[in-house]
């Protein structure tokens, strides 16, 4: 069973979050049992050659790690390039509306079904090469994160071609109030905006992630109810390691 089919399925899936242009070091990561890496072009330090070493990194792993790109936006350029270099599945920021949803899975699908440009040099030797295969292999996950995703949510779960909603945490706490990404002061109102895009995505039969910080909250998430999770990324855990190490350093220094 193929990545798409696995997630569409709702069978339980954890990714790794990448922000870094260092194909080496994500074909580290991509050889340490996650289902999915996903590269962050939207906030990460990546740009188009990045992403394709990135995704190369990742296939060349050869784990069977599924190779994602969350995109600059939700435009057809930006889904196409990511599709073209040969990853499996897009995630699309800040999608309020059931047309931005139809409008993010027609860039992610050849015609009849969608607007996508055939033209996908090194995605025709991974995925397809038939438009129709290719249609069936690539995930089209789009985010709730603002107040309008929220306030949409099961009109956009429910658009044709959309196989899984996907939680940003940040940005939707800072949607419903709160001053910072993290306040804790907007905790029951966030808890009640996960419980709306769980039962949103459930009336129409699709699957829903979320990005999580670490190990422990993506497995409480997935005990709550969420199909897949993603952890962290690349140059948090950097630096939460080298400080780790210096801490333990001193200690042993006095």
């Amino acid at each position: 069973m193929g990545f798409t089919e696995r997630l569409r399925s709702g069978t339980r899936t954890v990714g790794y979050w990448v922000v870094c242009d260092n194909p080496v070091a994500t074909e580290r990561i991509a050889m340490a049992g996650y289902d999915y890496v996903c590269l962050d072009a939207q906030h990460g330090l990546i740009e188009y050659r990045g992403l394709l070493a990135g995704i190369t990194a990742i296939d060349a792993a050869g784990a069977g790690t599924a190779a994602l790109v969350r995109v600059q936006a939700n435009d057809q350029f930006w889904i196409g390039q990511a599709l073209d270099a040969g990853a499996r599945g897009i995630i699309v920021p800040m999608v309020d509306t059931v047309p931005e949803a139809e409008a993010a899975v027609a860039a992610c699908r050849f015609p009849p079904a969608g607007r996508r440009s055939n033209g996908a040099l090194r995605a025709g030797l991974r995925i397809g090469p038939a438009p129709t295969q290719a249609n069936a292999e690539i995930a089209c996950v789009v985010m709730i994160e603002t107040a309008g995703g929220l306030r949409h949510a099961a009109e956009i779960a429910s658009v044709p071609g959309v196989d899984a909603l996907y939680v940003g945490p940040s940005d939707l706490r800072l949607a419903l109030g709160g001053a910072t990404p993290t306040d804790p002061a907007l905790d029951a109102e966030f808890d009640a905006a996960l419980a709306t895009t769980l039962n949103a995505a459930k009336r129409s039969g699709k699957v829903v992630g979320i990005h999580c910080p670490d190990g422990p909250t993506a497995a409480r998430r997935l005990a709550d109810g969420f199909n897949f999770v993603s952890v962290a990324n690349d140059l948090a855990h950097l630096e939460q390691t080298a400080k780790n190490h210096l801490a333990h350093a001193l200690d042993q220094s006095h």
